[in-house]
């Protein structure tokens, strides 16, 4: 029985202690998309990863707007098919969707080509900003003994009360 009472103190001791530490730990909390949207450099690599988008598109377009002649060249020869000049016609027209198939693969091998482009690019220009922006959350809850900073613009917290938003503090350290 005295081992039993034992037990139970200890536990008791136990989780009061967990408890009394875990009541001094320090929660913060940022908003990482707007720190992010906020550097300069964030701005400088959406514009950059934009105009490629844009190089990319006219590249596209002018393909799309050559598939379209051929394709109207093949319907005006369709529609100027007679019975004297069948074989002839046939013939031709046999050859553009020849060309057609070929150039709709190529259109798509393009896009695929520019949408993995345009992905790498992507992360190329995002990553070293993100890390940029990490070592700085880190830096500062190091500094400011937060045991817990929380991402509120994710989503991923059903729920928050309290805690210090310190996304003023990370852009300072940022020099934003």
């Amino acid at each position: 029985m005295k081992n039993f009472i034992k037990s139970i103190a200890l536990g008791v001791i136990v989780l009061l202690t967990a408890t009394a530490a875990s009541a001094q730990q320090k929660i913060g909390h940022i908003d990482f998309g707007e720190i992010i949207s906020s550097t300069n450099e964030f701005k400088s690599a959406q514009q950059e990863l934009q105009t490629l988008q844009e190089t990319k598109s006219k590249e596209l377009q002018g393909m799309y707007e050559e598939f379209q002649k051929k394709q109207d060249e093949a319907n005006e020869k369709l529609r100027n098919r007679s019975e004297a000049n069948k074989e002839t016609v046939d013939a031709e027209l046999q050859i553009l969707g020849n060309e057609l198939t070929n150039m709709q693969t190529r259109i798509e091998e393009v896009q695929k080509v520019a949408q993995e482009e345009l992905g790498k690019k992507e992360q190329e220009l995002f990553e070293p900003i993100q890390r940029k922006v990490m070592e700085a959350i880190n830096s500062v809850a190091k500094a400011q003994g937060y045991a817990y900073v929380l991402d509120i613009s994710s989503g991923s917290i059903p729920y928050f009360q309290g805690g210090d938003d310190i996304t003023s503090e990370i852009k300072t350290k940022l020099g934003i």
